[in-house]
Protein backbone atom coordinates (compact mmCIF):
# COMPACT_ATOMS: atom_id res chain seq x y z
CA UNK A 1 0.00 0.00 0.00
CA UNK A 2 2.65 2.15 0.93
CA UNK A 3 4.50 1.49 -2.71
CA UNK A 4 0.99 2.57 -4.16
CA UNK A 5 0.52 5.89 -2.08
CA UNK A 6 4.24 6.51 -2.90
CA UNK A 7 3.99 5.94 -7.07
CA UNK A 8 0.99 7.81 -7.02
CA UNK A 9 2.70 11.12 -5.43
CA UNK A 10 5.66 10.75 -7.99
CA UNK A 11 3.18 10.77 -10.72
CA UNK A 12 1.66 13.36 -9.44
CA UNK A 13 4.13 15.91 -8.66
CA UNK A 14 6.32 15.00 -12.42
CA UNK A 15 2.49 15.54 -13.68
CA UNK A 16 2.20 19.52 -11.83
CA UNK A 17 5.63 19.93 -13.48
CA UNK A 18 3.96 19.77 -17.13
CA UNK A 19 0.38 21.52 -16.25
CA UNK A 20 -0.32 24.98 -16.23
CA UNK A 21 -1.03 27.05 -13.02
CA UNK A 22 -4.52 26.21 -13.71
CA UNK A 23 -4.71 22.79 -13.62
CA UNK A 24 -2.15 21.89 -11.13
CA UNK A 25 -5.04 21.26 -8.36
CA UNK A 26 -6.91 19.29 -10.18
CA UNK A 27 -3.96 17.40 -11.64
CA UNK A 28 -3.04 16.10 -8.42
CA UNK A 29 -6.64 15.27 -7.13
CA UNK A 30 -6.89 12.73 -9.74
CA UNK A 31 -3.47 11.02 -9.82
CA UNK A 32 -3.81 10.62 -6.10
CA UNK A 33 -7.54 9.29 -6.75
CA UNK A 34 -6.54 6.76 -9.18
CA UNK A 35 -6.70 3.51 -8.13
CA UNK A 36 -4.63 0.61 -10.49
CA UNK A 37 -7.11 -2.54 -11.32
CA UNK A 38 -6.00 -5.63 -12.16
CA UNK A 39 -7.04 -8.03 -14.40
CA UNK A 40 -5.77 -10.92 -16.50
CA UNK A 41 -3.53 -9.85 -19.32
CA UNK A 42 -5.17 -13.09 -21.51
CA UNK A 43 -8.43 -11.28 -21.22
CA UNK A 44 -7.23 -8.18 -22.92
CA UNK A 45 -6.35 -7.30 -26.40
CA UNK A 46 -4.34 -3.91 -27.39
CA UNK A 47 -4.09 -2.32 -30.40
CA UNK A 48 -6.70 -4.29 -32.47
CA UNK A 49 -6.96 -1.97 -35.83
CA UNK A 50 -11.05 -0.79 -36.37
CA UNK A 51 -10.63 1.00 -39.63
CA UNK A 52 -8.36 -0.43 -42.98
CA UNK A 53 -7.97 1.21 -46.45
CA UNK A 54 -6.47 4.45 -47.87
CA UNK A 55 -6.57 6.84 -45.10
CA UNK A 56 -5.59 3.89 -42.28
CA UNK A 57 -3.56 5.61 -39.63
CA UNK A 58 -1.88 2.99 -38.01
CA UNK A 59 -1.32 4.84 -34.44
CA UNK A 60 -5.18 6.61 -33.90
CA UNK A 61 -7.17 3.68 -36.00
CA UNK A 62 -6.45 1.27 -32.89
CA UNK A 63 -8.73 0.01 -30.14
CA UNK A 64 -8.10 -1.58 -27.25
CA UNK A 65 -10.56 -4.52 -25.94
CA UNK A 66 -11.23 -5.41 -22.56
CA UNK A 67 -13.22 -8.73 -21.45
CA UNK A 68 -14.78 -10.30 -18.85
CA UNK A 69 -13.83 -13.49 -16.88
CA UNK A 70 -13.43 -16.77 -19.12
CA UNK A 71 -16.98 -18.24 -19.03
CA UNK A 72 -19.28 -15.83 -19.36
CA UNK A 73 -21.15 -15.20 -22.31
CA UNK A 74 -23.07 -12.73 -23.97
CA UNK A 75 -22.13 -9.96 -22.11
CA UNK A 76 -22.80 -6.34 -22.83
CA UNK A 77 -19.82 -3.80 -24.35
CA UNK A 78 -19.04 -0.50 -23.25
CA UNK A 79 -17.34 1.27 -25.92
CA UNK A 80 -16.25 4.84 -24.05
CA UNK A 81 -13.97 7.29 -25.81
CA UNK A 82 -11.54 9.84 -24.41
CA UNK A 83 -10.98 13.28 -23.92
CA UNK A 84 -8.59 15.96 -25.00
CA UNK A 85 -9.98 19.22 -26.07
CA UNK A 86 -10.61 17.52 -29.93
CA UNK A 87 -6.90 18.03 -29.99
CA UNK A 88 -5.09 15.68 -28.05
CA UNK A 89 -5.33 12.88 -26.08
CA UNK A 90 -5.11 9.01 -26.36
CA UNK A 91 -6.44 5.38 -25.51
CA UNK A 92 -2.65 4.83 -24.15
CA UNK A 93 -2.35 8.12 -21.84
CA UNK A 94 -0.48 7.46 -19.05
CA UNK A 95 2.43 7.82 -16.63
CA UNK A 96 4.22 5.72 -14.54
CA UNK A 97 1.62 2.83 -14.55
CA UNK A 98 -1.34 5.33 -14.26
CA UNK A 99 -2.95 4.71 -17.51
CA UNK A 100 -7.23 6.25 -17.24
CA UNK A 101 -8.53 4.98 -19.81
CA UNK A 102 -6.80 1.58 -19.61
CA UNK A 103 -7.67 1.53 -15.89
CA UNK A 104 -10.90 2.11 -16.94
CA UNK A 105 -11.24 -0.97 -19.76
CA UNK A 106 -10.15 -3.36 -16.78
CA UNK A 107 -12.48 -2.07 -14.09
CA UNK A 108 -15.71 -2.37 -15.93
CA UNK A 109 -14.53 -5.64 -17.68
CA UNK A 110 -14.13 -6.98 -13.95
CA UNK A 111 -17.88 -6.57 -13.59
CA UNK A 112 -18.95 -8.14 -16.35
CA UNK A 113 -18.28 -5.46 -19.62
CA UNK A 114 -16.61 -6.08 -22.73
CA UNK A 115 -14.83 -2.79 -23.06
CA UNK A 116 -13.36 -0.83 -26.14
CA UNK A 117 -11.27 2.17 -25.64
CA UNK A 118 -10.33 3.47 -29.71
CA UNK A 119 -8.28 6.01 -30.03
CA UNK A 120 -9.15 8.70 -33.02
CA UNK A 121 -7.81 11.40 -35.38
CA UNK A 122 -7.05 15.11 -33.39
CA UNK A 123 -7.12 18.22 -34.59
CA UNK A 124 -5.90 20.15 -36.29
CA UNK A 125 -4.96 17.70 -38.98
CA UNK A 126 -8.76 16.40 -39.35
CA UNK A 127 -11.71 18.17 -38.65
CA UNK A 128 -14.79 17.28 -36.08
CA UNK A 129 -16.56 15.61 -38.91
CA UNK A 130 -13.91 12.92 -39.37
CA UNK A 131 -13.25 12.37 -35.52
CA UNK A 132 -16.96 11.40 -35.57
CA UNK A 133 -16.76 9.54 -38.10
CA UNK A 134 -13.44 7.96 -36.79
CA UNK A 135 -15.87 7.18 -33.38
CA UNK A 136 -18.84 5.61 -35.46
CA UNK A 137 -16.02 3.25 -37.04
CA UNK A 138 -15.04 2.06 -33.76
CA UNK A 139 -18.49 1.35 -32.37
CA UNK A 140 -19.53 -0.61 -35.52
CA UNK A 141 -16.44 -2.35 -35.16
CA UNK A 142 -17.38 -3.20 -31.72
CA UNK A 143 -21.00 -4.23 -33.29
CA UNK A 144 -19.35 -6.42 -35.72
CA UNK A 145 -16.55 -8.59 -33.92
CA UNK A 146 -18.13 -8.57 -30.15
CA UNK A 147 -20.09 -12.02 -30.98
CA UNK A 148 -16.69 -13.83 -32.17
CA UNK A 149 -15.39 -13.00 -28.28
CA UNK A 150 -18.23 -14.06 -26.68
CA UNK A 151 -20.39 -10.57 -26.42
CA UNK A 152 -24.25 -9.61 -27.44
CA UNK A 153 -23.66 -7.63 -30.21
CA UNK A 154 -26.88 -5.55 -29.52
CA UNK A 155 -25.89 -4.67 -26.22
CA UNK A 156 -23.63 -1.74 -26.46
CA UNK A 157 -23.11 1.05 -24.21
CA UNK A 158 -21.37 4.21 -25.87
CA UNK A 159 -19.93 6.73 -23.31
CA UNK A 160 -17.24 9.31 -23.14
CA UNK A 161 -15.00 11.70 -21.44
CA UNK A 162 -15.21 15.56 -21.87
CA UNK A 163 -14.59 15.79 -26.01
CA UNK A 164 -15.36 12.32 -25.71
CA UNK A 165 -18.60 12.63 -24.53
CA UNK A 166 -19.59 14.86 -27.31
CA UNK A 167 -18.00 12.60 -29.53
CA UNK A 168 -20.12 9.85 -28.16
CA UNK A 169 -23.35 11.83 -27.97
CA UNK A 170 -22.68 12.84 -31.68
CA UNK A 171 -22.46 8.84 -33.21
CA UNK A 172 -25.51 8.15 -30.42
CA UNK A 173 -28.19 10.42 -31.13
CA UNK A 174 -28.39 10.85 -34.86
CA UNK A 175 -28.55 8.17 -37.39
CA UNK A 176 -26.59 9.06 -39.90
CA UNK A 177 -22.40 8.25 -38.39
CA UNK A 178 -23.32 5.02 -37.69
CA UNK A 179 -25.44 4.81 -40.91
CA UNK A 180 -22.33 5.72 -43.15
CA UNK A 181 -20.77 2.16 -41.94
CA UNK A 182 -23.46 0.08 -42.31
CA UNK A 183 -24.86 -0.14 -39.12
CA UNK A 184 -27.69 1.54 -36.91
CA UNK A 185 -28.36 2.79 -32.88
CA UNK A 186 -30.52 0.12 -32.72
CA UNK A 187 -27.73 -1.92 -30.58
CA UNK A 188 -27.17 1.19 -28.15
CA UNK A 189 -28.75 0.05 -24.68
CA UNK A 190 -27.74 3.32 -23.11
CA UNK A 191 -25.26 6.57 -22.81
CA UNK A 192 -22.50 7.64 -20.39
CA UNK A 193 -21.54 11.03 -20.63
CA UNK A 194 -19.06 12.51 -18.49
CA UNK A 195 -18.66 15.91 -18.67
CA UNK A 196 -19.04 17.00 -21.99
CA UNK A 197 -18.97 20.33 -23.63
CA UNK A 198 -20.01 21.61 -26.63
CA UNK A 199 -23.42 19.62 -27.06
CA UNK A 200 -25.17 23.62 -27.88
CA UNK A 201 -22.71 25.72 -29.32
CA UNK A 202 -25.48 28.17 -29.94
CA UNK A 203 -26.27 28.58 -26.14
CA UNK A 204 -25.37 32.24 -24.93
CA UNK A 205 -25.99 31.06 -21.57
CA UNK A 206 -22.95 29.30 -21.66
CA UNK A 207 -20.64 31.75 -23.25
CA UNK A 208 -22.30 34.25 -20.35
CA UNK A 209 -20.87 31.84 -17.71
CA UNK A 210 -17.31 31.82 -18.95
CA UNK A 211 -17.21 29.57 -22.10
CA UNK A 212 -14.43 30.70 -24.76
CA UNK A 213 -16.76 30.97 -28.29
CA UNK A 214 -13.10 31.55 -30.12
CA UNK A 215 -12.87 28.07 -28.94
CA UNK A 216 -15.31 26.19 -29.96
CA UNK A 217 -15.16 28.40 -33.50
CA UNK A 218 -11.62 26.67 -33.85
CA UNK A 219 -12.71 23.58 -33.66
CA UNK A 220 -15.69 23.76 -34.98
CA UNK A 221 -16.17 26.95 -37.36
CA UNK A 222 -15.85 27.14 -41.00
CA UNK A 223 -18.89 29.18 -42.08
CA UNK A 224 -22.09 31.30 -40.24
CA UNK A 225 -23.87 28.10 -39.65
CA UNK A 226 -21.58 26.04 -37.57
CA UNK A 227 -23.18 26.23 -34.31
CA UNK A 228 -26.19 24.34 -35.67
CA UNK A 229 -24.04 22.29 -37.70
CA UNK A 230 -22.03 21.00 -34.83
CA UNK A 231 -24.06 20.97 -31.99
CA UNK A 232 -25.57 17.91 -30.57
CA UNK A 233 -28.91 19.27 -29.57
CA UNK A 234 -29.48 20.12 -33.37
CA UNK A 235 -28.91 16.90 -34.63
CA UNK A 236 -30.94 14.26 -32.34
CA UNK A 237 -32.85 12.09 -34.61
CA UNK A 238 -35.66 9.51 -32.12
CA UNK A 239 -35.61 7.46 -31.05
CA UNK A 240 -32.75 8.40 -28.43
CA UNK A 241 -31.33 6.07 -26.19
CA UNK A 242 -31.58 6.58 -22.94
CA UNK A 243 -28.66 8.87 -21.34
CA UNK A 244 -26.49 9.56 -17.92
CA UNK A 245 -24.61 12.52 -18.01
CA UNK A 246 -22.21 13.31 -15.35
CA UNK A 247 -20.80 16.30 -14.20
CA UNK A 248 -18.23 16.89 -11.76
CA UNK A 249 -18.91 19.72 -8.41
CA UNK A 250 -15.99 21.82 -9.20
CA UNK A 251 -16.05 22.01 -13.01
CA UNK A 252 -17.45 24.95 -13.05
CA UNK A 253 -21.01 26.38 -14.33
CA UNK A 254 -20.14 25.92 -18.16
CA UNK A 255 -19.76 21.79 -17.96
CA UNK A 256 -23.37 22.15 -16.02
CA UNK A 257 -24.92 24.00 -18.38
CA UNK A 258 -24.45 21.91 -21.46
CA UNK A 259 -24.91 18.65 -19.50
CA UNK A 260 -28.76 20.70 -18.78
CA UNK A 261 -28.73 21.42 -22.38
CA UNK A 262 -28.47 18.34 -23.80
CA UNK A 263 -30.86 16.46 -20.99
CA UNK A 264 -33.53 18.97 -21.78
CA UNK A 265 -33.91 17.52 -25.39
CA UNK A 266 -33.30 14.14 -24.74
CA UNK A 267 -34.87 13.26 -21.46
CA UNK A 268 -38.61 13.40 -23.58
CA UNK A 269 -36.89 11.05 -26.12
CA UNK A 270 -35.27 8.90 -23.37
CA UNK A 271 -37.35 9.30 -20.34
CA UNK A 272 -34.94 6.94 -18.24
CA UNK A 273 -32.18 9.48 -18.71
CA UNK A 274 -30.36 11.14 -15.90
CA UNK A 275 -28.49 13.93 -15.05
CA UNK A 276 -26.28 13.71 -12.05
CA UNK A 277 -23.66 16.22 -10.69
CA UNK A 278 -20.94 14.28 -9.02
CA UNK A 279 -20.00 16.24 -5.63
CA UNK A 280 -16.18 16.93 -4.47
CA UNK A 281 -14.75 15.94 -7.62
CA UNK A 282 -13.54 18.08 -10.82
CA UNK A 283 -12.60 17.57 -14.74
CA UNK A 284 -9.65 15.38 -14.37
CA UNK A 285 -10.54 13.39 -11.25
CA UNK A 286 -14.03 11.96 -12.45
CA UNK A 287 -12.56 10.48 -14.82
CA UNK A 288 -10.32 8.65 -12.46
CA UNK A 289 -13.30 8.29 -10.48
CA UNK A 290 -15.23 6.16 -13.21
CA UNK A 291 -12.69 3.24 -12.31
CA UNK A 292 -12.78 3.66 -8.68
CA UNK A 293 -14.26 1.38 -6.43
CA UNK A 294 -17.00 2.87 -4.56
CA UNK A 295 -16.79 6.34 -5.41
CA UNK A 296 -20.16 7.83 -6.65
CA UNK A 297 -18.88 8.52 -10.57
CA UNK A 298 -18.39 4.66 -10.73
CA UNK A 299 -21.40 3.57 -8.78
CA UNK A 300 -23.44 5.77 -10.57
CA UNK A 301 -22.70 4.65 -13.75
CA UNK A 302 -22.51 0.94 -13.07
CA UNK A 303 -26.49 1.93 -11.65
CA UNK A 304 -27.74 3.94 -14.70
CA UNK A 305 -26.45 0.72 -16.75
CA UNK A 306 -28.03 -1.66 -15.12
CA UNK A 307 -31.24 0.32 -14.69
CA UNK A 308 -31.41 0.84 -18.64
CA UNK A 309 -30.81 -3.09 -19.29
CA UNK A 310 -27.57 -2.64 -20.74
CA UNK A 311 -26.00 -5.66 -17.92
CA UNK A 312 -26.13 -9.27 -17.99
CA UNK A 313 -28.59 -9.20 -15.12
CA UNK A 314 -31.34 -7.23 -17.11
CA UNK A 315 -31.38 -8.59 -20.12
Amino acid sequence: MRANASKRWAVALSLLVLAGCAAQRETLGAAMAYRGVDWPSERVHLDLAYRAGPDFDDEKHRLDLFLPAEGRDGWPTLVFVHGGGWTHGDRKLGALGIEPMRNLGRFYAARGYGVVVPSYRLQPGVDWKTQVDDVAAAVAWARENVAAYGGDPDAIALGGHSAGAWLAARVGFADAPLSRHGTDRGALCGMVLVSGAGYDLADEATYAAGASRSYFERRFGGDGDWQARASVVTNVDAPAPPALMLTAEGEGPTFERQSNRLFEVISPLAPASKRHEVEGQNHQRILVSMSRAGDPASETALAFLDEVGCSKSTR
